[in-house]
């Protein structure tokens, strides 16, 4: 399911803007109906709404469809989807510094979870070099002592289309037989 790219932000405008459900609202932003409430009856709001209209997200038309008949739901536009699952394949774009200081406990689990996978696929995929990664997989890493491992994909490091990718990329070439050897 594709949703906005500022979902709540999108949500608080959409409160503001029109006689939308909360739960035409939650379904369209991928949020939970409580939360769509919760950012309704807030006095003060932390977030700035943003007009999906102006975005590009969202018709006038299909707001006013969905205004007039509950059980209508809103969807995006075919182009954003687009862009979006184009911005899926490449992978995760930017890393929150929160999440950054977790990579080493993602390197951790790829090498875990995915072992055929290479250093250099391994640190392409986190965005690192092949010296932390090799370091982490020999345990030699300074604070190998310290690292929790975590999924990358949870913390938003990596897509889990790009981590199939790499896993495949890495399968067949390994069963790929060697062209270089010569016969005697």
């Amino acid at each position: 399911m594709n949703y906005p790219y500022m979902p709540k932000s999108t949500a608080l405008w959409l409160i503001e803007n029109t006689a939308l459900t909360f739960e035409q609202i939650a379904d369209f932003c991928g949020l939970h109906e409580l939360e769509v409430k919760s950012i309704a009856d807030a006095e003060t709001y932390k977030i700035q709404p943003l007009n999906p209209i102006l975005s590009g997200q969202l018709t006038r038309e299909d707001i006013e469809k969905c205004e007039s008949d509950e059980s209508a739901r809103l969807t995006l536009r075919g182009e954003i989807v687009a862009a979006q699952n184009k911005q899926n394949k490449r992978g995760v774009g930017y890393t929150p510094k929160l999440h950054r200081q977790n990579r080493l406990g993602g390197i951790l689990w790829i090498l875990k979870n995915y072992p055929e996978l290479s250093d250099g696929q391994v640190a392409r995929l986190m965005r690192s070099t092949n010296p932390t990664v090799a370091s982490v997989r020999n345990k030699t890493h300074n604070s190998y002592s310290l690292i929790q491992i975590q999924s990358p994909i949870v913390l938003g490091l990596v897509s889990e289309s790009a981590i199939h990718d790499a896993v495949a990329k890495a399968q067949k070439a390994a069963n790929k037989p060697a062209k270089n050897k010569k016969k005697k």
